[in-house]
Parts: structure tokens; sequence; C-alpha cells
């Protein structure tokens, strides 16, 4: 025996092993955003060391569901409370969930983002009749594009493509234009740069959808992209109108998400970080003397 798996125990293994890499690949890239979260609450709320705020952070991210990073981009990117009022968002209203009926989803309250990027991305690539596809979401930290999902893609294009700029590929001109764009063949469009374009055909594409996903106010919010082994043509006028209604009921939802349940996260952190102010104040005396 020599301790190694055989047949499709091997194949597990590498599958598993690729993914604790992309894990922790993933985690490299969040950790600077992370830590500068983890900086401002420490210093906002007066807490003894950056442990006690990543706590803080962690807690608020498992009670409501919301991804570490999501949250931390949150707390690094919203105007900070005011400090004489007992909430972050005083009368903040409050909106029903938009519709995802196009993708599936009967619930739109009840489920959480990972659940609604797999569904749009499953639900772009049945339109399109491709099996390979990705779903990105907008990074304000960075300026880009950060893959969320995505299925039938090689190691080497999910890492190259695991964030991208505002340039050189045809999702960052979809993001731009907010459009739908279509790459007829990644060989000969000028769109992409030559490095993204020999990660592309190496993969097994040859053609690609790029369905940006739209806010109730117009701007894009993340991108959906369906791949194709072959150089294709235009959509027929059915397809585009479904995918249009899917990446705006998607992109809506995305908006309420962030504007909603993102923000119940850092109401809930920002009590909660109040509440240790108190108690700091209260331990280390400088409270009123009876």
């Amino acid at each position: 025996m020599t301790g190694v798996p055989e047949g499709n125990g091997a194949a597990q293994e590498v599958a598993r092993l690729r993914d604790e890499v992309r894990n922790l690949r993933a985690q490299v890239r969040s950790r600077p955003l992370i830590s500068h979260a983890q900086g401002i609450l420490q210093e906002r709320y007066r807490l003894p060391d950056a442990e006690s705020a990543f706590a803080l952070l962690r807690q608020s991210s498992q009670h409501f569901n919301v991804k570490l990073r999501v949250l931390a981009e949150a707390v690094v990117h919203t105007q900070r409370p005011d400090d004489r009022e007992g909430l972050w968002f005083p009368g903040r209203g409050r909106r029903r969930p938009p519709l995802l009926d196009a993708v599936g989803v009967d619930d739109p309250g009840g489920v959480n983002r990972g659940a609604v990027l797999r569904a749009v991305l499953s639900q772009a690539l049945a339109i399109t009749g491709t099996d390979m596809g990705n779903v990105q979401i907008i990074d304000r930290a960075a300026n880009g594009l950060r893959m969320e999902h995505h299925t039938g893609l090689s190691e080497q294009f999910v890492e190259f493509f695991a964030f991208v700029g505002e340039d050189g590929t045809s999702c960052a001109k979809a993001a731009k234009d907010v459009a739908l764009t279509t790459v007829h063949d990644v060989a000969t469009d000028e769109v992409f740069t030559d490095a993204a374009r020999h990660t592309i055909l190496r993969a097994g594409s040859r053609a690609c959808h790029s369905v940006p996903l739209v806010s109730e106010s117009g701007t894009c919010v993340g991108m959906v992209s369906a791949h194709l082994e072959r150089p294709t043509k235009d959509l027929h006028p059915a397809q585009l109108k479904a995918l249009a209604a899917t990446g705006h009921q998607v992109g809506r939802w995305l908006d309420w998400h962030e504007h909603t349940v993102v923000r119940d996260a850092l109401e809930h952190l920002h009590a909660q970080g109040r509440s240790r102010d108190t108690d700091t104040d209260t331990d280390t005396g400088t409270g009123t003397d009876s």
C-alpha cells in the first residue's frame, strides 16, 4: 500500500487540492482589503487589537450570511456612521426584494447571494446553449471585475481571469458600455490583449457572450459570460431578450442585496462595535466617578 489514491480517487484528490490552492490564492487577494477594514474598525470602536476587529467582522458576516470580503469592502467604502447617531443608517427605508423568476428563484428574500450568482450563470448557459461560463462582480476597491463562480473552464483560465481591470477583455468592454457584448471569434477580435486571447483559446473557447448585470439606476454591478467552443454568429432576438431580462433582474436584486442585507450586517456590526466601545470606556475608567 502506497497510500496514493488510484483511479477516480486520484482525480478527486487533484480536484480537491486545486480547490484548496484556488481558495488560498483568493484569501491572499482579499487580505489587504480585510486588513484595511480591520484597521478602520479598530480605530472607530477603540478595539484592543486587529483580532478583535476581525471577530467583529466575522460575527456579522456569519449572522447575515454575507461573505467576509463583501462585508469588508462595504466597511471600507461606506460613509462612516455619524458619531452622534445610535444607528449607522438612521431613517433607512426597506425595499422588497426584486423578483428572480427569470433565473428560477421563487423566494428572492430567502436566498443568498452565492445561490443567485450560480442561478444566473446556469440560466445564461442554458439560453446560449453552452456549458462553459463564469460570473463576476464589480470590485469597487480595485476598479474591475472579480470572478465569483465558473464552470467548464480550465484552471489556468480561472487563475488568469480571477480579476480583470477596465480594459483588454470582452467582459470589461461590456461593463464599460453597460451592454451585451458578443465576441464572434476570440482568435481575431481586437478587444483582447494577447495574453488574455491566448488563455481563452487554451481553455477551448472560440467565442463568448458577456451580459452585464444592471441595477435599477442603470449601473453595471456584475457580469455573466458564456463561452462557446466554436466561432459564433449574432444571437437570436429571443435570446437577446432573455439575456437582457436576466441581467436586469439579477442586477436589481444584487443592488437590493447590497443596500438591504449588507447594510443590515453593517448595522449589526456597528451596534456590536459601539457596545464594545462602551465596555472599553467602563473598563478603563474613562466614565464619571461616583
